[in-house]
């Protein structure tokens, strides 16, 4: 290793997030389960990759140029979530769509997120939600429109407590 990288990786080795800014190559080393998602128009079921640690929800779907029409990420939290700490598309390539879930994964909020190609993560605009979340998902952009899919509507998957919710 030339003597400038071994400096640079050797500062940069105290930063926390510098898992963040080394893309993985390929298919994503997270687990991933099937959600479906209780809709008017019926069940919805989507593979969604499980983000459960904090260096694993930061990288989210960066560094991505595609995601299959039929898949997602499920952002898991320990804690609820305070209404302020929100979502950010640095270096993220795909448009999105984002579904804030309440404790009972119900959907609270829905937004729409644009790539950021800003240098700088403090550059790129923040999608917060209106309430506290227990858990967040991203879809392709358009997806819950398309399929009808709305606040009030919820989730369920294998992992979670009882495994099932109801449409209010």
């Amino acid at each position: 290793m030339n003597p400038t990288r071994r400096r640079l990786l050797r500062g940069m080795a105290s930063l926390p997030l510098l898992a963040l800014w080394c893309p993985a190559v390929g298919a994503s080393a997270l687990p991933a389960t099937t959600l479906t998602i209780h809709s008017a128009r019926g069940p919805h079921r989507l593979t969604v990759e499980l983000a459960r640690s904090a260096a694993e929800r930061s990288r989210g779907l960066m560094e991505r140029d595609t995601l299959a029409e039929d898949a997602g990420m499920l952002f898991l939290y320990g804690t609820a979530q305070p209404a302020h700490n929100g979502f950010w598309m640095y270096r993220t390539r795909i448009a999105l769509d984002i579904a804030f879930l309440d404790a009972e994964g119900r959907i609270n909020d829905i937004h729409r997120m644009q790539p950021c190609r800003a240098t700088s993560p403090s550059d790129c605009p923040v999608t917060r939600p209106s309430a506290p979340y227990h858990a967040a998902l991203e879809v392709n952009a358009g997806y819950f429109e398309a399929k009808g899919i709305e606040t009030g509507d919820c989730l369920s998957w294998p992992e979670q407590d009882d495994g099932a919710c109801r449409r209010l």
